[in-house]
C-alpha cells in the first residue's frame, strides 16, 4: 500500500516542503503562469509537488505503472488484525476502533502518485491555486463529481468536512492546526487561510482530508435517529469514492464492492486502479490465527510481521510448489522508529539517566538473533529509512549553526559526541551494559536493597509493559529478565485492541510499544508527534508526553523551512536532540514490507518507486492464475 502522509500520522504512517506546481493549460477558463504573475494573481494549476516540476503534464491520461487494460473482477481476502466498532473515521484515534476499508469509499480533494516524490494530482479538485507567499490556497472542485446517491460533491462538503475533522480529531486538529479557515468563495471553489505566511508545505497537504457528505451526516438514520459526526457509528457511511460497504459482521469482517458507476473511473489517477469487484477485510485477534487461516487458502494477502516466522512458518506445500509466493518489497517513501516508549508523564521516567539505564539493559543484538533470525538492524535514527534526514557523526555546518542557537537547552554530548546504542549480543556486553544500567540508575539516586531496586524515598521500583499482542508480549518477555537483573519489579499487560487503544488514549501505561512514521519531507505533523502542545491531548501521536522547548523550537524550523537544505539541517537537528534525550529505547527496523500471496494477482515491473505496492488493489487480479490455482472469480 501506498504510504501517504495521512498514513504516516496515524501509524503512523507524514509529509512537508518546497510546493511547486505544475500549471494547467489544458483548463481553458485558467490563468497561465505567466499571466498569473503579471497580474499578481496565483496562477490555477493541475498538481503540487513538494520537490519541483511535476512528472505528467496537465493532459496525461494514467500514471505510466498501471496497466489501463487491467481487467476488473475477481475477490480478495485481506487479513487485518484486531477488530473494530466504528465507520466514522472522523473520530477515528478519539473513539471507538475504525474498520479497515472505510478510507477506500470517500475520496480527497488530491491523489498522490507512486513514481515522483510527494506530488499529487486532482481527485475531487481540479485545480489550485495560492500567492508566493503561501497565505492560502483555493481549491477548485470537479464539477462531474457526485457522491453514491447522485447528489454532487459541493464546498459545502468540503467545509462541513473540514470544520468537523479539526474540531473532532486530534490527529487532523493538529495537523490543520495553521488553518484557521475555510469558506466557500466560488460555485465549485474553497479556500483555506492560513494564520501566518511561509508556510510552504500547507497549499499541499490541504489536499489530503478526506471529504464527507454534509447532507448524509446532518439527515436520519432508518431508524429516524439524527446521525452525529461526533459518535461511533456502524451503519454503512455514503461515500463518493471507487467502492462502497456491502456487508459486514461488526467485529470480524467487512466486504467492498467495486462501484460499477463510479463517477471518477476515467481519471488520470484512477485509470488501472480499483480492479477488484470485492475487497474482503477478515479481522482477526493474533497473527497466528490469522497465519493460520492464509496457509489454509481462506486469505489471499498475508503481510507478516514477524521476521522469525517469516523464516520459519511457511514451510508448506503451496509454498514449495510456487503456489504461495513470498516478496519482500523495498520501502523507498518514509521512514521510521519503532521503540519501547517512557511515558514522561510518570515520575520514574523523568530523569534521562533511568531511561537511558534501560536502553543498557536491553540485549537488542541477541533479542534479534532469537526472535527474528536475525532479519533487522536496530533503529538508531527517528528517520531511519531517510538517510539524508538520520544524524550521524558529530553536527556540523547548517545543522551545527542551528544546534548552538539552543546549546542552553540540550544535551552538551550531542554537540561532541555521536549517538550510538548499546551494543550487546553475548554474555560479556550485556554484563557490561547492565553494569553501565546500574551505574546510571546509582547516579539518578536508585540504590538495591535486598535485591530490590528502590527509589530516593525507598519506594521498590515497579514497571509495566503495555502490549496488544502476542508479537509484542513476546518481546517484552525476552527484555523482562534483564531489567529484574537490576532490581526492577516487571509486569506485562496484554490487553485486546480496544482496551489497548483506549489505554493509549488516556496516556494510561508505563511503558508501551510506539511508532512515528516520517515521510520524504516532514512538516507539520511533527507538532503531534513530539510538540509540547500534544502532550497532554487524548488521542494525539505524543504517547511519551515530549515538553521539550529545543524540540518545540526545531519543530518551527522545519515547518517553516525556506529551501531543502534547511529541512534537511533542522531534521537533522531534530533527530539528534530526540535520540539523546531518550524518549524510548529503540527497537527493530527493516526497510521492506514482507508480504505472501496465493498466486493469483500481476503487478507492474518495475514497481513504484514511491509507494509499497504490498496491496493488490494497485495490481489486477489475473483472471488466467486464478483458474490454474483454484482461484475466485
Amino acid at each position: 500500500m501506498a504510504i501517504t502522509r495521512r498514513q504516516l500520522l496515524k501509524s503512523s504512517a507524514l509529509a512537508a516542503m518546497t510546493p511547486a506546481l505544475g500549471a494547467t493549460a489544458s483548463l481553458p477558463a485558467f490563468t497561465t503562469a505567466a499571466q498569473a504573475q503579471s497580474a499578481s494573481e496565483p496562477a490555477w494549476r493541475h498538481a503540487l509537488s513538494l520537490f519541483g516540476d511535476v512528472k505528467y503534464p496537465p493532459d496525461f491520461k494514467r500514471f505510466d505503472y498501471v496497466n489501463p487494460e487491467a481487467p476488473k473482477g475477481g475477490v480478495v481476502r485481506m487479513f487485518e488484525l484486531g477488530t473494530f466498532d466504528n465507520f466514522n473515521l472522523v473520530i477515528d484515534g478519539l473513539k471507538g476502533s475504525l474498520a479497515n476499508g472505510v478510507q477506500m469509499t470517500i475520496e480527497t480533494l488530491t491523489a498522490r502518485s507512486l513514481d515522483e516524490p510527494s506530488t499529487a494530482y486532482g481527485q475531487l479538485a481540479e485545480a489550485a491555486a495560492y500567492p508566493d507567499d503561501f497565505s492560502y490556497v483555493v481549491y477548485r472542485l470537479r464539477g462531474e463529481a457526485h457522491w453514491h446517491d447522485g447528489k454532487p460533491v459541493t464546498p459545502a462538503d468540503v467545509v462541513f468536512s473540514f470544520d468537523a475533522l479539526k474540531k473532532n480529531s486530534p490527529m487532523y486538529s493538529a495537523y490543520y492546526q495553521h488553518i484557521v479557515k475555510c469558506e466557500q468563495v466560488g460555485d465549485r471553489d474553497v479556500k483555506f487561510s492560513f494564520d501566518a505566511v511561509g508556510n510552504r508545505e500547507l497549499p499541499t497537504i490541504v489536499g489530503e482530508f478526506p471529504v464527507l457528505p454534509k447532507h448524509w451526516w446532518e439527515g436520519t438514520d432508518a431508524q429516524g435517529k439524527q446521525r452525529d459526526i461526533a459518535a461511533t457509528t456502524l451503519e454503512i457511511p455514503l461515500g463518493s469514492g471507487p467502492y462502497r460497504i456491502k456487508e459486514f459482521i461488526a467485529g470480524r469482517s467487512v466486504v467492498l464492492e467495486r462501484v460499477p458507476d463510479y463517477w471518477g473511473k476515467d481519471l488520470p489517477v484512477s485509470v488501472g486502479q480499483n480492479n477488484l469487484e470485492q475487497i474482503r477485510f477478515e479481522f482477526f485477534r493474533d497473527d497466528t490465527v490469522g497465519r493460520e487461516a492464509f496457509k489454509a487458502d481462506q486469505l489471499d494477502w498475508f503481510t507478516e510481521r514477524s521476521g522469525k516466522q517469516w523464516s520459519t512458518a511457511y514451510d508448506f506445500p503451496a509454498v514449495t510448489e510456487k503456489r504461495v509466493i513470498k516478496e519482500k518489497f523495498p520501502n523507498a517513501s518514509s521512514g521510521r522508529m519503532q521503540g519501547y516508549a517512557f511515558n514522561l508523564r510518570r515520575p520514574l521516567f523523568a530523569d534521562v539517566r533511568v531511561r537511558r539505564a534501560f536502553n543498557y539493559a536491553y540485549d537488542w543484538e541477541e533479542s534479534d538473533r532469537q526472535l527474528s533470525n536475525g532479519e533487522y538492524h536496530r533503529d538508531g535514527s527517528y528517520f531511519d529509512g531517510i538517510p539524508e534526514f538520520m544524524a550521524t557523526g558529530v553536527p556540523e555546518g547548517k545543522e551545527l549553526q542551528i544546534l548552538e542557537t539552543l546549546r542552553d537547552k540540550v544535551p552538551a554530548e550531542l554537540f561532541t559526541t555521536p549517538y550510538k546504542n548499546p551494543v550487546g549480543g553475548s554474555a560479556e556486553a550485556s554484563r557490561a551494559n547492565l553494569r553501565e544500567a546500574g551505574r546510571l540508575l546509582k547516579e539518578a539516586g536508585f540504590e538495591v536493597r535486598d535485591r530490590k531496586l528502590v527509589d530516593l524515598k525507598g519506594a521498590p521500583v515497579s514497571v509495566e509493559f503495555l502490549c496488544q499482542d502476542q508479537g509484542d508480549e513476546r518481546g517484552v518477555l525476552f527484555y523482562k529478565p534483564y531489567l529484574e537483573r537490576l532490581g526492577m519489579t516487571v509486569n506485562v499487560r496484554t490487553v485486546d485492541s480496544v482496551q489497548y487503544q483506549n489505554r493509549l488514549r488516556s496516556f494510561d501505561f508505563d511503558i508501551t510499544t510506539a511508532g512515528w512514521g516520517q515521510s520524504i519531507s516532514p512538516g507539520n505533523e511533527q507538532r503531534d508527534f513530539f510538540g509540547s502542545e500534544s502532550a497532554d491531548r487524548p488521542g494525539s501521536r505524543n504517547l511519551p508526553g515530549i515538553k521539550n522547548p529545543a524540540v518545540d523550537a526545531l519543530i518551527n524550523r522545519i515547518i517553516y523551512a525556506k529551501d531543502r537544505d534547511e529541512l534537511v539541517a533542522s531534521c537533522k537537528a531534530l533527530d539528534r536532540v530526540l535520540l539523546w534525550s531518550c524518549y524510548v529505547v529503540p527497537q527493530f527496523a527493516a526497510g521492506f514490507q514482507r508480504a505472501a500471496r496465493w498466486d493469483r494477482f500481476s503487478h507492474p515491473e518495475p514497481l513504484p518507486k514511491y509507494g509499497i505496492s504490498g496491496f493488490p488493489n494497485l495490481w489486477w487480479w489475473d483472471a488466467a492464475k486464478a483458474a490454474k490455482t483454484g482461484g475466485r472469480s
